[in-house]
């Protein structure tokens, strides 16, 4: 598939990209840790609740993971994630003597993600999220939405690992287009490439997707959209 051509077709679509807004990155490991496995409607709530009840990353990693749990509990998985919070900001702590993870700037690419992966339970999709929001380096972030509608696009192949997907889709697409590719994927997954039902007949991209028909007969936009 030519890379230009999807791309262009879901700019059409989905209208220009605001900037990424930047976090620094150990408050944008933060919140993508609180992300997981959930919406942004619950995770932001969670995320803004735990900035009120503490007033520092020091002062967090000093916490039980009773009292880091207690203020996220509406953003799912409350005790799993406060777990891991503390975890992750403790092993920050003991390398670099304080939660900070600014020096990750001054790294090469392939360093900060060794580093960020180091971490317990940061895994790809995270490690990308920080590098790409939040320090500006060349990382695709690949979510279930994104691995979804790239295996249907033929991008990846069937059963594509979360983990060789970000090394395959990072060689086809160009670095530049890193951040458009996620939040374009990201939002036609959440709009018409759906988990169940997918919206195939709307979809801009039909006629240059390889799954076009297998969930829907072959029928042309214009037809769907006077149904609508």
């Amino acid at each position: 598939m030519n890379i230009s051509e999807l791309m262009a077709r879901l700019a059409r679509e989905y209208g220009s990209l605001p900037p990424p807004s930047r976090f620094d990155p150990l408050t944008e490991l933060v919140l993508t840790v609180l992300s997981q496995n959930t919406s942004d409607r619950n995770s932001h709530p969670a995320f803004e609740a735990l900035k009120r009840r503490f007033a520092s990353w020091e002062e967090m990693a000093g916490a039980s993971e009773v009292e880091i749990a207690r203020p996220i509990r509406q953003g799912g998985l409350a005790r799993i994630k406060a777990s891991r919070l503390k975890a992750i900001l403790q092993e920050i702590e003991r390398r670099r003597g304080r939660p900070d993870l600014e020096f990750l700037r001054a790294l090469p690419t392939a360093e900060a993600r060794a580093w960020l992966r180091s971490l317990p339970g940061v895994g790809p999709k995270t490690a990308a999220v920080v590098l790409l929001f939040s320090l500006g380096k060349p990382a695709l972030p690949v979510d279930t939405h994104v691995h979804r509608v790239a295996v249907r696009l033929g991008l990846l192949p069937p059963g594509t690992g979360r983990e060789k997907a970000h090394e395959l889709l990072e060689a086809i697409v160009p670095p530049a287009g890193f951040y458009p590719f996620h939040l374009y994927l990201l939002e036609h997954g959440r709009r018409i490439c759906r988990a169940r039902k997918p919206r195939c007949p709307l979809c801009p991209v039909n006629s240059i997707c390889p799954s076009y028909g297998v969930f829907y007969p072959v029928v042309k936009r214009e037809q769907v959209m006077e149904r609508v």
